[in-house]
């Protein structure tokens, strides 16, 4: 096969998986359970995830012990009601602790039954919608996901603010057809074993291969990953501030840069931490959860969070759901202050409530990217853009790749 040939194939894959494209990430770990993705400890004797596992268990407490979660004792009035929602998320672990920390207290407290289901599937609700037939009430997404399929139709209710505490809710988390839940970050790690004491900060040091040597990870443009062009556009100058809208070319000429120390452009995300934590390579692009995991075990892994990329996940509601009303009230619930702060005691991800650092014990709080002091040295991910130029982006990686 010739070069050509080879870029009409690259081409062709991509396209097939138009509607999938941004969820077949850390979002299809989570649908299948998997605790290393999580950072949630091994399994017990029993089989059963101890969800916490040691980063997650509070001060004193013995390592894989279950956290001591933060209570919530009352509602607002107008969050509750009768009849049930059903709900879709990724299963295993992740929906574990998710029924934990939201949907067991949502029914206790709202009156509402909680009718769970696993894997969300974009093209299942365009056909649900086209249909009639729509089975879910609200399903975890990630917000780039829902734009794209909202420029094929009219696929989803809009969200009812009203129900919300967005008085500690940043408008940047509240999009008109979603609401961001589950925040998340990507940041890069590096062997603090590896430079002699020196740290490095920011994307400048990690294209600094003279100052900092040794080979690095970074995700690439395949399996629903996509290139990390924002680090790229940043190490060549560009102020946090100015990349958006990416100039893809002059990122991909600066990924050119460091192309020959990347050893491995990754495609799924526990490769990085696996890397780091077997000495493969001195630097590596990651998810926050991963890294947290791998220094939960003891291995001596630092984090730059400088300039990262804050993502996150969103609860979305299908046009057309049975019990629109119940969504709402359940969505408003998983966006309470304490609601979230339950499930980042359970798992090593952030809140979109500001309130919730209220409720995290400062040692664990420190591993949030959602952390005060760490949410302001994070870049917000331009969902909207990606949804608009992903093909671009995926053409000219497939180009970068082969050349």
């Amino acid at each position: 096969m010739n070069r050509e040939e080879a870029l009409q194939q690259w081409l062709a894959s991509n396209r097939a998986r138009e509607l999938r494209q941004l969820v077949l990430t850390r979002r299809e770990l989570l649908k299948h359970g998997s605790l290393a993705a999580l950072g949630l400890g091994a399994l017990t004797a029993a089989g059963r995830p101890a969800i916490a596992g040691a980063q997650g268990a509070t001060p004193g407490a013995t390592p894989g012990a279950a956290p001591q979660l933060p209570k919530l004792t009352s509602v607002p009035d107008n969050l509750k009601g009768s009849g049930e929602v059903r709900v879709c998320s990724y299963g295993g672990a992740f929906q574990e602790a998710q029924r934990k920390a939201y949907f067991q207290p949502f029914e206790q407290l709202c009156g509402i039954k909680v009718v769970e289901s696993e894997g969300p599937d974009i093209a299942k609700v365009k056909a649900m919608v086209d249909s009639g037939n729509v089975e879910w009430d609200v399903a975890e997404f990630d917000r780039s996901s829902v734009i794209n399929l909202r420029k094929k139709g009219d696929y989803w209710e809009e969200i009812d603010y009203s129900l919300a505490d967005t008085a500690n809710i940043d408008e940047a988390h509240r999009y008109k057809y979603a609401m961001d839940m589950l925040p998340y970050a990507q940041i890069y790690a590096y062997r603090t074993d590896a430079f002699n004491g020196a740290q490095p900060n920011g994307w400048h040091d990690f294209w600094d291969t003279g100052k900092f040597p040794g080979p690095r990870t970074m995700p690439g443009g395949t399996n629903g990953i996509t290139p990390h062009l924002e680090a790229a556009l940043i190490a060549d100058g560009v102020e946090p501030a100015q990349v958006y809208p990416i100039d893809i070319d002059r990122a991909y000429k600066s990924l050119g840069k460091i192309k020959k120390d990347v050893v491995k452009w990754w495609d799924a995300g526990a490769v990085p931490a696996q890397m780091l934590s077997d000495k493969e390579v001195v630097m590596g692009v990651a998810w926050n959860g991963r890294i947290a995991a791998i220094q939960a075990q003891g291995a001596p892994v630092g984090i730059s969070w400088k300039d990262g990329l804050a993502l996150t996940d969103v609860w979305a509601v299908p046009k057309g759901a049975n019990n629109k009303a119940n969504a709402m009230k359940m969505i408003a619930f998983i966006t309470l202050p304490i609601s979230q702060a339950r499930l980042s005691m359970l798992i090593p991800y952030g809140f979109v409530n500001n309130k919730a650092a209220d409720y995290v014990p400062p040692d664990r709080l420190k591993i949030l990217p959602t952390a005060p002091d760490l949410k302001g040295q994070l870049m917000q991910f331009d969902s909207q853009w990606w949804a608009d130029n992903l093909d671009k982006v995926l053409e000219k990686w497939n180009e970068f790749i082969l050349s």
